[in-house]
Formats: structure tokens, C-alpha cells, sequence
């Protein structure tokens, strides 16, 4: 596909973005996300209202440090005060000690707003609109306006909207934003606007959307098919009440289906890894079903969508995931066929025939095991040791005797705590009997159990578990209701997912803590340490040891 021509990317992830109700980023988190979208190739990063708040202060002094290598950064503020000449108005002096090359106001262009808003005359608005633009590109090399309510104007008195446009046009303003500030319009009426704002005004026109009828991406790439040469948004969306346009998304529509060059084309499998990075920044849990980037964007459940991206990814893939540095994901669930069962061999590694007879026993278990509440979608490795078992390949690290769980709360002050006592068979058929004390079952489990296979398998010394999760399955049952628990677990290299089921919540979380051991150990395929070799290592098998102790439990520690 030919590229047409280049739209510019304004980023606006460090003001709007940070105006969604649950994210917050630092001052070093800011200047590492304007670093990223440097190395993407974005062309401007707005950092902030320096008259805000001293964090958007600070970030204008210390991306100075960065020493960006594409991006322009862009300080933004509002239009000066109805009764304040541009040269005495605080907010634009501050604008200017930002000493950013782009300065961005917002001003009004809807006659409600100047009427209701600001309580003052058409004129009187245009006056200050004109003022502000000349003001800043005396001192500014690029001003960029903000139209804000633009569409809502125009479709309301499009006369006056318009006229906004042309006071900002001469006064000498390098771009037009048109802000869809509430969200509430749709792409056949961003398209007409853009067009009549376009045909209005000589400067470029770029497109600002927000997401509240979620159709914030779709309405920026209609106003780039009626001319826009910049979009405006955030990574992930992030913004106020339902969020900004999604830069991720718009960028690998305009760029992979329509033609456009945002970024460098080597730089858009770059996309999954920078959206992955604010999410994290903004300690903001990934939402997994995201287009393009999120983990379930090419994972498939359905045999017969497996069995046709087999043979041609096209079947069932919109774009090749890699070009967005995603990767494809093929789920095993009770709608598993033996096509699914066959490509996860190959990504586990296993060469196995499409006609191996124990790929029927391998799809009737699993839908079994499905039927009974298990999944395996979260779960991978729990489902690669068992297609490791009904292949006979698994192998056994150690045999499970008994485990005991003891909650107590020893004063009403006090947080309660857990003790756990396991009792297994190492691989040298020793038996040992190991407690260990934690803040919960499921903490004091998993130190008992590592504790006691340490001294056999020291690699578990990395292994943590990483998050964990129970859901309630047939809750008419009420607290007799079966439970199936996921846990990630992570050796600090890559990061894992088992699954236990039980009508007991201990149970089931034993079950996936065992399989998180068990894949640990058959990943890493180390040999086992036997009691003497422990010994000679100073890694002592121990029996009977409390790891902590209930003041530690008490106190946050254990």
C-alpha cells in the first residue's frame, strides 16, 4: 500500500491522560513516557498546564534533560481572561516560562459556552481569541489552537464557530485543533465539519476527540479522510470520564489499512510494548481485549478458527499481530478441536501427530475438566502438564503426602496470621515435614512447599507468585459453592499461569500452587539435588522449620 502522506501525532497522554480518575504518573514517569514517544516517532508530546500544579512544572524543567530527538514538546494553557490584555495575564506568562517550542490554548468556538461560560459578547470572544494568538506567536515559534466544543458550536450556530476559526487563522496560529470536548458526536459529523472548517481557514487542521460515545477513533479517522493532517489523543485512551482517542489504535488504522505514515514503519511493532509501558507507569491493570495491542487481540478459542489460521492467518486475522509486536494466542476450552490441541503441542514444544491417538484422550479430558470448571484460557501451563501426563512425558518432581492449614487471630488488635505444614516425598523418596508461617493459607503454603523442595531445586529460590485470583462458580450454592482459583506466578524472567478447582478455596489453591512448582521445574529441567548433596552446599533439607513467626505475621512480615 502506497503512503500517501504524513499525519502528524500529538500526544497528550501526560495532561488528559493524567486526567483520568485512576491514573497518576510521576514526574520521572512522565519524562520516561516522552522518552518512549520520542523513540516511536510521535511529532509533538504535550506536557502539561505549567499553571496548574508545580508535578507539570517540574516536567518542563527536567525533559529538557531527556535531550528528545524528534518530538517537540507543547505546553498548554487557555486563552487570556475576558478583562486581562494577552501581556498581563498570569496563566499566559506562565505558558511562556515553560520555555517549550509549541505553546497550545484552548479557547472557546460555542456560543453556549460564551454566553452561559463566560458571560460576555460574541465579539468580546473573538477579541480575546485574536489577542492570545498574537500574543504567543511573537514569543513562541509554534502556536497551536484548540477549538474547543468546536463541533458542538458549529453544529449549534456554525456562523460563529467559524468565525472563531478565522480570528485564530489571523492572528497567525501554525494549526487549528477541532475538539469533540464532549464526545457526543459521530463520524458523518465530523467529517462535514472538518470540511467546512478546512474550507474556512488557510491554516492545517488537526482533530482532538474524546470517547464518550465510543467513537472516538473512528470519528478522528473520518476527520483525516476530510482533510485533517494531525490527530490528537492518548495512549490507551486514558482520559477524562470515558477517555481521549485511542493513539494506539488510530495510529495502526491510518497506518496498515489506510496508507498513512504516522511513525516510522519500523517503529509501529513498538506499539504493544509502549502501550504495555503506561499501563504499567500508571499502575493501571492492561485491559486485555484492547485492538491491535491487547493480549486477547489475536488469541483464538474456536477449533474451526484454529484450524483455519493454520493454514492461512488471513482466515481469521485482520493484520499480521507481529506488525503491532503483538503475537497470535490459541486457548484450549471445551470449543477446542484437535486443531487447537496440535498447535499448542508445537508452541509447547512437543512433536506430535495430528492422528496421535492420545489427542482424542487429551480433547475428551479437557472437556471434562472444562465441564467441571476448570480453564485453561489464563492457565497455559496448567494445560501443558497435562498434555504432558497423557502423553507420558511428564515427569514427577515430588510426591504430595498431606498438607495442614492453621488460621489464628490472637487478639483483636491483631492481624491474623496462617500456618502451613506440608508433608511430601522428595525426589529421593525422603519424607520431610515442613511449616512455615505467612499472612494467609496461600502465602503460608507457598513457603512451606518451596521450602521444603529448596534444598532439592534452589532455582525455586527466584519463583513468587505474582497475582492471584478466586472465582465463586454456581453461587446459588452458596458457601458450599465450588471455587476455581488462577495464579501467576513469575521467576523474575517470564511469568506463568496454573489453575485449581475445588469446593474448598484452599484446595484449589494448592492444586495451581503445586502446578506453578511443577512447570517451574519442567521449564528449567534442572536435576535434582539429593538430601547429601544439599547438605555438602549448605542448603540443609529442613524438616520442621517455621519460616517467621506470628509477631512476624502480626508486623506485615511473614
Amino acid at each position: 500500500m502506497a503512503v500517501t502522506k504524513h499525519i502528524q501525532v500529538y500526544d497528550t497522554t501526560l495532561r488528559d491522560g493524567c486526567q483520568s480518575e485512576d491514573v497518576s504518573l510521576t514526574t520521572a514517569d512522565k519524562v520516561e513516557v516522552a522518552r518512549r514517544l520520542d523513540d516511536l516517532g510521535f511529532d509533538y508530546i504535550e506536557g502539561g498546564w505549567p499553571g496548574s500544579n508545580e508535578r507539570d512544572a517540574a516536567f518542563f524543567r527536567e525533559v529538557r534533560k531527556a535531550r528528545l530527538r524528534h518530538s517537540k514538546i507543547a505546553a498548554f494553557g487557555s486563552t487570556r481572561r475576558a478583562n486581562v490584555r494577552a501581556a498581563q495575564d498570569r496563566n499566559l506568562q506562565l505558558l511562556l516560562r515553560a520555555e517549550t517550542p509549541v505553546a497550545t490554548v484552548v479557547g472557546k468556538t460555542w456560543d453556549l459556552h460564551v454566553r452561559e461560560a463566560l458571560r460576555i459578547s460574541a465579539d468580546a470572544n473573538l477579541e480575546i481569541l485574536n489577542d492570545t494568538i498574537a500574543f504567543l506567536k511573537k514569543r513562541v515559534a509554534e502556536v497551536i489552537f484548540d477549538a474547543e466544543h468546536f463541533f458542538d458550536g458549529y453544529f449549534s450556530k456554525p456562523e460563529f464557530a467559524l468565525d472563531c476559526l478565522k480570528a485564530v487563522d489571523a492572528a497567525g496560529a501554525d494549526l487549528i485543533g477541532l475538539c469533540d470536548t464532549n464526545g457526543g458526536r459521530l463520524p458523518h459529523q465530523i467529517d462535514a465539519a472538518v470540511k467546512a472548517a478546512r474550507a474556512a481557514v488557510s491554516c492545517p487542521i488537526g482533530i482532538h476527540c474524546h470517547n464518550d460515545s465510543e467513537v472516538a477513533v473512528a470519528n478522528t479517522i473520518a476527520a483525516v479522510e476530510a482533510g485533517a493532517v494531525q490527530v490528537q489523543g492518548t495512549i490507551n485512551g486514558f482520559g477524562e470520564r470515558c477517555g481521549n482517542a485511542n493513539l494506539i489504535s488510530i495510529i495502526a488504522n491510518l497506518q496498515l489499512k489506510l496508507g498513512y505514515q504516522c511513525v516510522p514503519p519500523a517503529k509501529l511493532k513498538q506499539l504493544r510494548e509502549v502501550s504495555t509501558l503506561v499501563y504499567e507507569l500508571a499502575n493501571v491493570t492492561p485491559f486485555q481485549r484492547q485492538p491491535y495491542v491487547g493480549r486477547s487481540a489475536f488469541a483464538h478459542k474456536a477449533g474451526l478458527h484454529v484450524s483455519g489460521i493454520q493454514r492461512n492467518a488471513h482466515t481469521y486475522e485482520h493484520i499480521d499481530p507481529l506488525a503491532v509486536g503483538n503475537d497470535r494466542r490459541v486457548l484450549l476450552s471445551e470449543l477446542a478441536g484437535r486443531a487447537n490441541i496440535v498447535y499448542k503441542a508445537r508452541e509447547f514444544g512437543i512433536d506430535i501427530s495430528p492422528d496421535n491417538e492420545k489427542i482424542a484422550v487429551l480433547l475428551d479430558e479437557l472437556k471434562r475438566l472444562e465441564g467441571e470448571g476448570y480453564v485453561y484460557d489464563g492457565a497455559d501451563s496448567s494445560f501443558e502438564l497435562l498434555m504432558l501426563r497423557t502423553l507420558g512425558l511428564a515427569r514427577e518432581h515430588f510426591n504430595f503426602v498431606s498438607f495442614r492449614v492453621f488460621d489464628d487471630k490472637w487478639h483483636e488488635d491483631h492481624a491474623p496470621f496462617s500456618e502451613a505444614v506440608v508433608v511430601i516425598e522428595g525426589p529421593d523418596g525422603a519424607r520431610s515435614r515442613t511449616s512455615a508461617i505467612g499472612n494467609g493459607p496461600v502465602n503460608a503454603l507457598d513457603s512451606a512447599l518451596r521450602t521444603a523442595l529448596i534444598p532439592y531445586y534452589p532455582n525455586l529460590e527466584t519463583m513468587r507468585l505474582a497475582d492471584y485470583k478466586v472465582r465463586v462458580l454456581g453461587t446459588g450454592a452458596g458457601t458450599g459453592a465450588r471455587v476455581r482459583v488462577l495464579i501467576e506466578s513469575t521467576d523474575g524472567k517470564r511469568r506463568w499461569g496454573t489453575v485449581g478447582l475445588s469446593s474448598n478455596v484452599v484446595d484449589a489453591s494448592w492444586q495451581a500452587l503445586v502446578d506453578s512448582i511443577e512447570y517451574k521445574l519442567h521449564k528449567d529441567n534442572v536435576k535434582p539435588r539429593s538430601n547429601a548433596a544439599a547438605r555438602r552446599n549448605g542448603a540443609k533439607p529442613r524438616p520442621g522449620r517455621v519460616s517467621g513467626t506470628p509477631q512476624d505475621a502480626r508486623n506485615g512480615r511473614a
